[in-house]
Order: structure tokens, then sequence, then C-alpha cells
């Protein structure tokens, strides 16, 4: 962190007073890209998946649970780890509370991976977890939606984030949102991927107030810092 210059209480309100100015551009062009988001074309899903749940098996269309829209968190957990993803522990953690509020707007929000269902029930339950997470193991959903690869398909350059690229890792972190018409077609409107998950770390919002930031610059990948909940110790 730069030395900071420290100034009277007149300067420091008028140069906030500049800033704030610029913070409500920003979110006006925010409020602009989500509606223009809201517009892009859907595409129809004609496979279908069926996923392991507390419930049993139960199809896509079964997991918006009466409502009209779906938004489905890749979570990354391979079928071989003991637990899931560090950083995508880190967005759940917020996800509970947060769907109680989601759900009022004909929502439903859920997680999906490739790790057995068992897994997913005892890893929850470490976390202290409550949301709906559910095993696509037994299908190719993950596949489909460029979040999981094949130990073949990463010997070559892999599609994820809407280009291609060498990467390692089978699997990968994303969100889905999904429609489902009263006839009950399903649609798939958006995907995000990498720092288009950034506004669902309900963390950084936070830390990028403070004055050092996310002051990720020396550690190796940017959440190199970032435990399960329950692991970073005194």
């Amino acid at each position: 962190m730069k030395k900071p210059k420290i100034v009277s209480h007149k300067e420091w309100l008028k140069q906030r007073i500049a800033f704030l100015k610029k913070e409500k551009k920003f979110a006006h062009m925010r409020d602009a890209l989500s509606r223009e988001r809201q517009k892009l074309p859907w595409e129809k899903i004609t496979k279908k998946y069926v996923f392991d749940t507390p419930k049993g098996k139960q199809t896509l269309a079964q997991l918006f649970e009466g409502r009209s829209q779906l938004i489905l968190y890749h979570f990354m957990f391979h079928p071989d780890w003991k637990a899931g993803c560090k950083g995508c522990s880190l967005l759940a953690d917020s996800f509970d509370r947060n769907i109680t509020h989601i759900q009022q707007r004909d929502i439903t929000m859920i997680a999906a991976s490739r790790a057995p269902l068992a897994k997913l029930e005892k890893f929850k339950k470490r976390m202290g977890w409550s949301f709906k997470w559910v095993s696509s193991g037994g299908s190719d959903f993950n596949y489909d939606f460029y979040v999981s690869f094949t130990p073949e398909q990463l010997k070559k350059k892999i599609y994820y984030n809407y280009k291609t690229e060498k990467r390692s890792g089978e699997d990968l972190p994303g969100l889905s949102v999904f429609y489902k018409d009263k006839s009950g077609n399903i649609f798939h409107t958006y995907s995000t991927y990498e720092r288009g998950l950034d506004a669902a770390i309900v963390p950084y919002q936070y830390i990028d107030l403070v004055p050092k930031g996310r002051d990720e610059d020396k550690l190796p990948y940017p959440m190199a810092w970032v435990r399960h909940r329950d692991s970073y110790g005194g």
C-alpha cells in the first residue's frame, strides 16, 4: 500500500464528493449492463439431465421447485476429493441467507457438483450449510456447461469462459441461469465464469472498500489466502 496523502476534513470531503460522481456513474453503467444481460437471447435445453438429490433422482425441471427461474452454482468438487473447493466454499458461505430473500422473487438457487451426493452432504454438514446441493456426476451436465473436462480433453486446449486455452484441473467454477415457462420448456439464459463470479464473492465486496484492498499481488494466485471457514485457526 502506498503512503496515503493526509489532508484536512474540508479537502477530504471535496475529494470524496468528487469520487462519488464516479461511483454513481459506475452504478448507472452497472444497471444498464444488467438490463442488457436480461435481454440476451436464450437457448432451449433439449437434453434430459438427471441429478442425485436429497429427495432422490430429479430432473433439471424438478430443481426449479415450482419457480420459473433457477440460479445454479457450479461448485468445484471432483468425485475423488475429500472436500469442496476453498474458493467455492467462500461463495457458498453466503448462500443460505441470500436464498431466503431470492426465493421471494420467483428464483430457486442451488449448487451442483460431480462428487457423489454422500460426499456433498457430509461436507455440507461440516460447513453448517443448508442450501440444496445436488450431484451431477451421473450426467453430462458439467461437461455440457464447460465446467468439467476429461483427462483427454486437458491434454489439449479446452473451452472455458468463452475462450479456448490450455488449462489444468478437471473441474472449474461457474454459475448458470435457467428459465422454465408455463409449458415446462427450459431455457439456458446466462452463464458466467472466472471474474464474472466476483459479484457473488461477498467478502470481496467489503475487502475492496478498505485501503489495502485485496492485497493479493504477492500471492501465488489471487485466492491463495482463502481457507475453509473452519480452517483459519486462531
